[in-house]
């Protein structure tokens, strides 16, 4: 399925159903013919906690596609693809370096230690810092609410901690293309469902689909703590990387905000050594300082005229 069209089916899934009837009438769909393999529940938690053990760092050359959707006009509108540079370290370290296309000048240069963010964007002279919560009153610019713990959340799979989660397996279909007729077919799957528990008792935390033709994770869904879908993650084309295994394609969506980002791996090394100074961003001379934090930080954006800066 065409990256865009999930994010479509994905982002539209949870907008509000307003009075539509629909007729319904059964349709008949081939069943798959591929050599599924089977687990147990144990096993597949095992598959999560053995790769998030081996993997403790990634240092990756992306081409990073970005998409955002247009409420208004119930469309989904594609962002021209740029290069990028991705760093991942163990507990929540994350950077990411985006380049404009053709002339490769830096587009942005972000930063996280798993609570805060920082955020450099040289052609507008921002230097944007703030809590990697999910902001209380979305912008209406659906990039300009990217997190890079969205980001880190949905590359690196979380353990399966057996003293504050729970989980359940289900057996369930999805509907797949035959690789040989290119025809839709039903094809058996397994659901993890994560169940984590805090002071307000037990909720739905994620859903992680495995395809049995290769019992690796190829969908993440990640709920918040309200029951709504925060993060939808697609994985294609798992590749062996000394002993672990990681997808080359990484499909981000994140439908509150109505935005999605697509990280496909030019070059990708595993478990390299990575300093804290790669960590580290620093404030370029002259540069707008913009705490997303602070109260004031909405009128920093505007200038004198009351106008939202370009």
């Amino acid at each position: 399925m065409n990256i865009y069209k999930r994010a479509l089916i994905v982002l539209f899934a949870v907008l509000p159903l307003t009075g539509c009837m629909f007729r319904t009438h059964p349709i008949n769909i081939r069943t798959s013919t591929a050599d599924l393999k089977e687990a147990t529940l144990e096993q597949l938690v095992e598959i999560i906690n053995a790769n998030a053990a081996r993997l403790n760092s990634l240092k990756a050359t992306v081409d990073i596609d970005s998409s955002v959707l247009e409420k208004k006009k119930e469309q989904v509108k594609d962002n021209p693809e740029i290069r990028g540079y991705v760093l991942v370290r163990k507990p929540e370290m994350l950077r990411m370096i985006g380049l404009f296309p053709v002339v490769r000048n830096q587009a942005f240069d972000m930063v996280s230690d798993g609570k805060r963010f920082e955020l450099s964007i040289p052609t507008k002279s921002r230097f944007i810092v703030g809590s990697n919560r999910e902001p209380s009153k979305p912008s209406e610019q659906p990039l300009e609410n990217v997190r890079p713990q969205h980001i880190f959340d949905a590359l690196l799979l979380k353990r399966i901690d057996p003293a504050n989660e729970v989980a359940v397996l289900e057996n369930s279909k999805e509907i797949v293309q035959d690789p040989k007729s290119h025809k839709d077919v039903e094809q058996a799957d397994y659901i993890v469902l994560v169940i984590a528990k805090d002071e307000a008792g037990p909720y739905l935390s994620r859903k992680i689909i495995f395809s049995r033709t290769d019992l690796q994770p190829h969908e993440q869904y990640i709920y918040n703590r309200q029951s709504q879908l925060a993060t939808y993650a697609h994985y294609e084309n798992f590749t062996d990387y000394s002993g672990t295994m990681f997808p080359a394609v990484v499909s981000i969506q994140r439908p509150l905000e109505g935005y999605g980002i697509t990280l496909s791996m030019v070059k990708l090394d595993l478990n390299v050594p990575l300093t804290d100074e790669q960590f580290t961003l620093t404030r370029p001379p002259g540069s707008q300082l913009i705490n997303l934090d602070s109260k004031p930080s909405a009128a920093a954006l505007r200038d004198d005229t009351g106008k939202k800066q370009q």
